[in-house]
């Protein structure tokens, strides 16, 4: 069995928001839920800031957008993606980063190393299947409703004190973009240069029916 990286270490967004339906009918168990809410957004944040001490503004952002949104706005040309991640695997000589690590703080979809495919223990196959059929299932949310999810996460940034490099920058992009209705965008160059993790957006589901198995042959 391989060492795997990360193991098991982020699996606390799975469950922490998971409240009884009857504890949450009274006002203690809705302010119970938003406490826990409250403390998986800032564990997420704490995490990526631990592991990812360059994250600017919009790498955080991404980290949570990608937790609601998948991989689609990847996906629209299957071949495209094919040759690409190929070209990947051919170019690329460093694949730094855990083999896993869920998103956001619901764990909706991973982030899945590259090296895995490049190693040999997911085959390429396997690996691509897993990644294009989580597109499926995706229900991502309104604009109207990811602009309140949103808010609530930039709330713990406020709360944390935290500051980042060209932070007005990114704020001042993002909306600009969310004035379009355009919700997606890329890790920032400090970021790329920073960590050599190529990694591709695989659902939860996917990932432990199709990835997992190869991890713990």
């Amino acid at each position: 069995m391989i060492k795997l990286r990360q193991l098991g270490i982020f699996f606390f967004s799975l469950f922490s928001v998971m409240i009884s339906c009857k504890t949450a009918r009274n006002m203690h168990g809705v302010e119970n839920y938003r406490v826990s809410l409250a403390d998986s957004i800032s564990r997420a944040i704490d995490y990526q800031m631990a592991n990812y001490p360059q994250s600017q503004y919009r790498d955080v952002y991404k980290n949570f957008m990608q937790d609601f949104f998948g991989p689609g706005h990847i996906l629209s040309d299957t071949a495209a993606s094919g040759r690409y991640l190929r070209y990947e695997l051919l170019s690329e000589e460093s694949f730094d980063g855990p083999l896993y690590e869920p998103t956001g703080y619901k764990g909706n979809f991973y982030r899945v190393n590259l090296s895995l495919v490049k190693d040999g223990i997911v085959p390429y196959e396997e690996f691509f299947n897993a990644f294009v059929t989580s597109v499926k299932d995706i229900v991502p949310p309104s604009g109207e409703d990811w602009m309140k999810i949103w808010g609530s996460i930039d709330e713990v940034i406020h709360e944390k004190k935290l500051s980042f490099p060209e932070e007005e920058k990114d704020r001042r992009e993002l909306n600009e973009q969310f004035k379009t209705g355009d919700y997606i965008v890329h890790h920032s160059q400090r970021f790329n240069d920073s960590v050599h993790f190529h990694y591709r957006i695989i659902s939860r589901d996917n990932f432990q029916d199709k990835i997992l198995p190869y991890l713990l042959k």
